[in-house]
């Protein structure tokens, strides 16, 4: 039996570790699942013949070896930051290795010792950084192929709730970790290429420069700019690329009510907030505002932030309830981040009976024999369950594919990689289409970066 190493049972395995437990008999597999939780990795695995749970503490070193160097090849499915001391463990034991994650500086660190050890670090092949590139580089290197000149490339990709689950004004709930959305670009501005011009927009400015997206048989979407498009001008060869612009999906009117709490100061996570275990939410809210002796809290709020009565805006708020009095934040020393993180749950957290959806978009622009084209690319997949989710979907899957090819030696490039070849991202997305992960096409007028074409 060839062993394979999954650390992390967390909810985006529920995919990986079905599709591994599937082949395990005609692959001769058996899988091994450490968690420090070992109950969700016993729930996973379900008594599988091929498979087994084991406690394992990330942070011990002897354990953590001891696991890696019992497996043939390791998946970490922890967060980012915690993949390097696997990694390192994997380059000692001679191990294949595969991440959902971005590249981080020290794993690309690592990458002249994998190669001289002949070993496949497969990263970034979840689902946004993973189907993204995938999907892209597909179509791009068809365009190349033909002769084609790439002047633009846009992507956009959201986890999102599912229409039969979207019953809240805010048209959303958390698909994956709240704390992520909350934050969410913060730090420097987002920065990208717009008709071949260095583009910039700050933190406090960047829920309200959106782009509207139409998904055939879901509607409408808007994107915000991610915090930086243009590391992917090297990763994908788009040296003379004019328009280079990747972002978030989110349902339209989500961000200009979002930016109600980024201009409030409430997304902030640079400070705490004192004697925050005893703040109502009302009282948190009203912190931020302006004293008066005879407004309401609602009032200077709605004053503050010039919104109407009858704005929809308004009634978002409402429906958050983030006007009580008796509903208490109960953190200590907390974050604004943090309590507004705590009030969304209470309204954005997923039902038992509710589904998540996973949105991707692109655009890609082309020159070929003098004429300009365009063609949209789009990927819609839906959640089963809580369990089986689109998310755990469209991020296991890949992951379990390409660990599955490496240990068949069907990928053997070795390095610190990502999949943006022919030989790695071919296969993944035929496979990946035979469980509903499939992008429909179609050629549309070339209209530039603006789609009003001003």
């Amino acid at each position: 039996m060839r062993k394979i190493l999954v650390i992390g049972s967390g909810k985006s395995t529920s995919y990986l570790i079905k599709y591994l437990l599937e082949k395990s008999k005609s692959e001769a597999l058996h899988i091994t699942v450490g968690d420090l939780d070992i109950a969700t990795a016993l729930k996973l695995i379900n008594n599988h013949e091929n498979a087994t749970a084991i406690t394992l503490d990330v942070f011990n070193k002897k354990s953590r070896a001891e696991a890696v160097q019992n497996a043939d090849l390791v998946i970490s499915m922890l967060p980012a930051r915690f993949h390097i001391e696997v990694a390192k463990d994997c380059i000692t034991y001679d191990k294949n290795m595969v991440t959902a994650s971005y590249v981080s500086d020290e794993m690309q660190a690592l990458d002249t010792q994998v190669k001289k050890k002949g070993l496949v670090f497969m990263n970034e092949i979840g689902v946004d950084p993973g189907i993204d590139h995938m999907s892209a580089m597909q179509v791009i290197d068809r365009i190349r192929d033909k002769g084609g000149k790439i002047i633009l490339f846009e992507s956009f990709t959201g986890g999102l709730v599912a229409p039969e689950s979207d019953n809240n004004l805010w048209n959303y709930k958390f698909t994956w970790n709240p704390r992520n959305v909350v934050v969410a670009g913060q730090g420097s501005a987002a920065k990208f290429l717009q008709e071949g011009t260095y583009k910039y927009i700050p933190y406090n400015r960047l829920f309200r420069r959106t782009e509207f997206l139409d998904v055939e048989g879901f509607g409408r979407f808007e994107g915000y700019a991610n915090r930086d498009s243009l590391k992917y001008q090297s990763i994908y060869a788009l040296d003379n690329v004019k328009t280079l612009y990747r972002g978030t999906i989110r349902r339209v009117g989500f961000s200009r009510a979002w930016n109600i709490f980024v201009a409030l100061g409430l997304t902030d996570d640079s400070y705490t907030i004192d004697d925050s275990e005893n703040m109502s939410y009302r009282d948190f809210v009203n912190s931020f505002l302006a004293y008066s002796p005879t407004d309401s809290v609602e009032l200077k709020f709605r004053h503050a932030l010039k919104i109407d009565q009858d704005d929809i805006i308004w009634d978002k708020f409402e429906e958050l309830d983030i006007f009580s009095s008796t509903k208490m934040v109960g953190l200590k020393k907390a974050t604004p981040a943090q309590i507004l993180q705590k009030i969304l749950m209470d309204s954005w957290t997923l039902d038992k009976t509710d589904k998540d959806m996973i949105v991707m978009y692109h655009k890609f622009g082309y020159e070929l024999n003098g004429e300009k084209h365009q063609i949209d690319s789009t990927m819609v997949t839906l959640g089963e369950d809580q369990t089986y989710t689109a998310m755990a979907k469209t991020v296991g899957l890949p992951v379990a594919i390409a660990a599955l090819a490496i240990l068949n030696k069907k990928i053997t490039i070795p390095g610190v990689l990502r999949p943006i070849n022919k030989e790695v991202y071919n296969p993944i997305l035929k496979e990946l289409e035979t469980y509903g992960i499939a992008f429909k096409e179609k050629e549309v007028p070339y209209l530039g970066y603006n789609p009003l074409n001003a």
